[in-house]
């Protein structure tokens, strides 16, 4: 994803823009107390009047008859409507290009009825770069909300791909819904960047960006790549995925990396368990019959089969024995309820399976 440049410099007194590596160098130096070091945001919220100018300039151009360009104009009244947020003017915009352009008015009508097709609105028109890009873009933040709304989220990243914030009437939602498309794909990474981004403008933001923001920050900062948190994680998008339709190759693709996840947790804690054998005495085995409750050390790695995930959703089914392994292993060393999130999805790929053999 690129992130959009950086602002102009501020004229302010006393202030200066620096780049990462001048930080650094002052760090080392020592600055007078009166010095301030502030930073520019990459974007910023556009004022209701800067967007109406921005749309009456766009209609006067268009070829509207007399009622259907009062009806336009009287969407962008003088003066400074309160309750204009970003997502109002956004629905306000998208009202107007209805007006204009047919293909709008469809769009507008598909995504404010009742949906039950697992199939979004066909938009890949879009993509016509003739179309006035004032329409084009706003109509793709419009489109990629409503896409959001119904946990669509890979189209959500296709339709805002290479969107820019100064292109949009509401570059807030456009940082808001890529952030939590990318954090339910579970790319934590990118969710942090745009989330970085997002919160340049904390103070200007709606409450409901800025909670969720916050709710956002505070869940990332714990997640690490390949912890049995982070497998969980993309356990649920791939349920998100079938839930809704998707069962081809980025599905499988998903369904492998767990899995491979897993081999790679698993063999770590038999290494754990083996060098904790190793300095409590060795490889010398007890004469003592074993207690039910307790469960005998692994010798040898244990093998996860890799398993050819073609395009059948029973990929996940280890063999019986060597599931039950696993799942001692990770009941052993990490609490409860990781076994049971583990066991419930093999439960669940299993009678998805034989539910639905054509997959």
């Amino acid at each position: 994803m690129k992130i959009p440049g950086r602002s102009k410099k501020s004229n302010a007194p006393r202030r200066s823009r620096l780049s990462p590596l001048s930080i650094i160098a002052l760090s080392m130096m020592i600055l007078p107390a009166q010095a301030e070091i502030t930073f520019e945001a990459s974007w910023k919220l556009p004022s209701y009047e800067q967007v109406r100018a921005q749309m009456l300039t766009w209609l006067d151009g268009a070829n509207l008859n007399q009622e259907d360009d009062f009806q336009a104009h009287s969407l962008w009244p003088a003066g400074n409507l309160r309750a204009s947020d970003g997502s109002a003017l956004l629905d306000r915009a998208v009202e107007t290009f209805a007006l204009v352009e047919p293909r709008a008015k469809a769009l507008l009508d598909a995504c404010n009825a009742p949906h039950k097709d697992p199939l979004p609105p066909q938009a890949d028109w879009l993509e016509d770069t003739t179309l006035p890009d004032v329409l084009r873009f706003n109509l793709r933040l419009y489109y990629a909300r409503w896409l959001a709304q119904h946990n669509l989220y890979d189209e959500v990243l296709q339709t805002l791909d290479d969107l820019k914030t100064d292109e949009v009437v509401d570059p807030a939602g456009l940082l808001f819904y890529r952030m939590v498309a990318y954090h339910q794909v579970v790319d934590p990474d990118r969710s942090r960047l745009v989330l970085a981004q997002l919160l340049e403008q904390e103070e200007q933001l709606s409450r409901r960006y800025l909670q969720v923001a916050q709710l956002l920050r505070r869940d990332l900062a714990g997640l690490k790549d390949e912890s049995l948190d982070h497998v969980a994680r993309r356990m649920n998008d791939v349920r998100r995925r079938l839930d809704i339709g998707r069962a081809g190759k980025q599905v499988q693709v998903v369904e492998k990396s767990v899995v491979d996840s897993l081999d790679r947790i698993i063999k770590k804690l038999e290494q754990q368990q083996q060098q904790q054998s190793g300095q409590s005495g060795g490889a010398q085995q007890s004469s003592k019959p074993m207690q039910d409750s307790q469960l005998p050390s692994m010798r040898a790695p244990m093998k996860v089969e890799q398993r050819n995930i073609g395009n059948q959703s029973g990929w996940g089914d280890l063999p019986a024995k060597e599931r039950e392994q696993a799942l001692q292993q990770i009941g052993r060393e990490f609490p409860a309820h990781y076994r049971q999130l583990i066991e419930q999805y093999f439960r669940e790929l299993a009678d998805e399976s034989s539910t639905n053999p054509s997959r």
